[in-house]
């Protein structure tokens, strides 16, 4: 199974141009594809309904797209109905097998004075895969405080620990008729966590390294694929900025520690011209 983690910066690339057809087309092999910076009405690329624009670019597979900001731009009287247009900013999961269950989870943020800070969220999955059923979140932190971002990051692995006990989606489905869930143990947690390798908000998700031992499978504590493929380096990166100076690894896969032995191979396409990131790809047997 291939999955890929991507932040399409609402569909414009490092050239400016918009252009959802070569986001899809880079990450046509993926089975399981989770997206960030999926918007709907925004005006810098024509008010594009990105949800609608990607599921109809992946035709046969599910979908669930969760908008975390949700914002009226304005309104009209149309035929006698009221018409709104709303900057929706959030994430997608698209999956060529089907998705059982989703929740949309909002993650803490706080009040900024002169800085854009967006409601962030994840969107969590419960995927039929070869193999048994697994969980994958994709997810998009915030930008510009370390605190917040460790604050977020405590929180859904909060929701991912506890996702037995909290019971997904739907518990007690039989009283209605309905088939009960799975309670998969596996999950993945994709997405744009604006952290770099090491940094306090890294260790806060994966754990301190052990000299000697490294960061060795735990049931408490995600693993980041590309570091257990050793696909992390000095001049690694994710993500460049428009004139192309700066360039910084932001974007991850995380797994569980039971998803260890599956996993084949992680690495990050820096070829794929179609957002100012790029996509990480992950491989499970």
């Amino acid at each position: 199974m291939k999955f890929v983690s991507y932040n399409i910066q609402f569909g414009m690339g490092l050239d400016d141009k918009f252009d959802p057809v070569r986001i899809a087309n880079s990450i046509r092999d993926a089975d399981i594809i989770a997206l960030q910076e999926v918007t709907r009405d925004f005006h810098r690329n024509g008010h594009a309904d990105l949800a609608e624009t990607f599921s109809k670019l992946f035709p046969d597979y599910s979908c669930t797209f969760g908008a975390a900001c949700d914002v009226l731009i304005d309104h009209q009287i149309i035929e006698g109905r009221r018409r709104e247009r709303r900057f929706q900013f959030g994430n997608m999961v698209l999956s060529r097998y089907p998705i059982l269950a989703t929740r949309h989870l909002l993650l803490p943020r706080s009040r900024t004075y002169d800085k854009l800070n967006l409601q962030r969220g994840a969107v969590e999955a419960v995927i039929d895969a070869p193999g048994g059923p697994l969980r994958v979140y994709s997810l998009h932190l915030d930008h510009v405080s370390p605190g917040e971002r460790i604050a977020q990051i405590r929180f859904i692995k909060e929701r991912v620990a506890n996702f037995g006990r909290e019971g997904g989606a739907l518990t007690g489905a039989g009283q209605f008729g309905l088939p009960d869930l799975p309670f998969p143990s596996g999950y993945l947690i994709m997405g744009d966590f604006n952290m770099e390798p090491e940094s306090p908000e890294y260790i806060e998700m994966v754990g301190l390294d052990d000299a000697f031992y490294g960061r060795v499978p735990r049931a408490d504590l995600p693993l980041d694929a590309l570091a257990r493929c050793r696909a992390h380096s000095r001049e690694g990166y994710s993500w460049m900025s428009p004139d192309r100076t700066v360039r910084k690894h932001l974007d991850y896969c995380f797994l569980s520690g039971d998803l260890a032995p599956r996993l084949k191979s992680a690495s990050v396409d820096v070829s794929a011209p179609g957002s100012d990131h790029f996509p990480v790809w992950v491989e499970l047997d």
